[in-house]
């Protein structure tokens, strides 16, 4: 099974492909979408979740998505066509770091996708060419909280910690606006739909192979969890100005 199938199959049950819940998600949206007629760009959008809710919150709003997931990009255009959404969503097949549009958007979003531009520094570099004056981004991205544990640092590498996430993004040129640290709750819920979904998936599916391999994935997952990195592993979510304003 393809990293790409086994993303779709674990979050069925949490669309929003990392550790935030609805609330905070709305209240994120809310501070990056502020006159309703804003144009979005999701870097690494997945199955489209974060957009989508946008374009359904806000009838005015105009959404582009990338992802080099087929499927994702399948999933969100039927999720789009669910929620009638379909006339203002584009979404292209395509690796986030590379892309090129041919115009600039009020609002960049880029959750959880940082390692698809080789890090946090470039990530805020390539957001910046695709903004406008004045623009904002909705950064999401993994934290350790305190310091982590060999076992957690052997499962997720190195990552910042809150105030250094914070202190990064300043050091770049940006200003942050609002943000959110999310909660234990939303932790232990994102990674119980991520191993509940996928084992769920795998005691069902027809193929023999394909379940073993699932129910394998859903465990060892479940194992880093909760004897890795439960107890180190935060997210944060920042909304941030691009620095520059607009002229007069």
């Amino acid at each position: 099974m393809d990293r790409g199938r086994i993303s779709l199959i674990a979050h069925a049950a949490h669309p929003i492909a990392a550790p935030v819940g609805d609330d905070a998600v709305r209240r994120l949206l809310g501070a990056v979408v502020r006159t309703g007629n804003e144009t979005l760009l999701d870097l690494g959008c997945g199955r489209g979740e974060w957009l989508i809710r946008a374009l359904t919150q806000h009838p005015a709003v105009h959404a582009v998505g990338v992802d080099r997931s087929g499927d994702a990009l399948k999933a969100a255009a039927s999720a789009a066509e669910r929620a009638g959404v379909t006339g203002r969503l584009e979404l292209h097949e395509a690796d986030a770091a590379s892309y090129q549009s041919t115009r600039t958007y009020d609002v960049v979003l880029c959750i959880a996708a940082t390692h698809a531009f080789g890090g946090l520094a470039e990530t805020l570099a390539a957001a910046r060419t695709h903004l406008n004056p004045g623009g904002l981004l909705l950064l999401g991205e993994g934290m350790w909280e305190g310091e982590p544990t060999p076992a957690a640092l052997e499962t997720l590498g190195p990552l910042p910690q809150p105030a250094q996430l914070v202190d990064q993004v300043v050091t770049a040129g940006w200003t942050p606006l609002t943000g959110h640290f999310s909660t234990r709750e939303e932790l232990d819920a994102y990674e119980w739909a991520w191993t509940g979904s996928l084992a769920g998936w795998a005691l069902e599916a027809a193929d023999a192979g394909e379940s073993a391999e699932a129910l394998s994935i859903a465990a060892d997952h479940r194992h880093e969890w909760l004897h890795g990195y439960r107890d180190h592993f935060g997210f944060g979510c920042l909304v941030v100005h691009a620095g520059d304003v607009h002229p007069g």
